[in-house]
């Protein structure tokens, strides 16, 4: 699937998802909650400067809030029940 240079790609697209999420927390093993924050913050602006086009960037922010928002939501509801 090709993708406008605008657009967010939503869908999985990493070539080696676990072996990428491996790699992410071998990262964070031996640093303390401060430092991890610290990487994942540099990890982000490292990757929004790859990306580089403001208005991927902006999807994505608004992206990962919704995400945040449906997840408070469910959370609500399973407290609910």
């Amino acid at each position: 699937m090709t993708h406008d240079c605008a657009d967010l790609i939503t869908e999985p697209h990493l070539d080696a998802p676990d072996a990428f999420y491996e790699s992410l927390i071998q990262a964070h093993q031996a640093l303390t909650e401060v430092q991890s924050h610290a990487y994942n913050a540099r990890l982000v602006l490292l990757l929004a400067n790859h990306i580089g086009a403001l208005p991927v960037l902006q999807q994505a922010l608004l992206a990962a809030h919704a995400q945040d928002a449906s997840a408070e939501a469910e959370e609500a509801r399973a407290g609910r029940d």
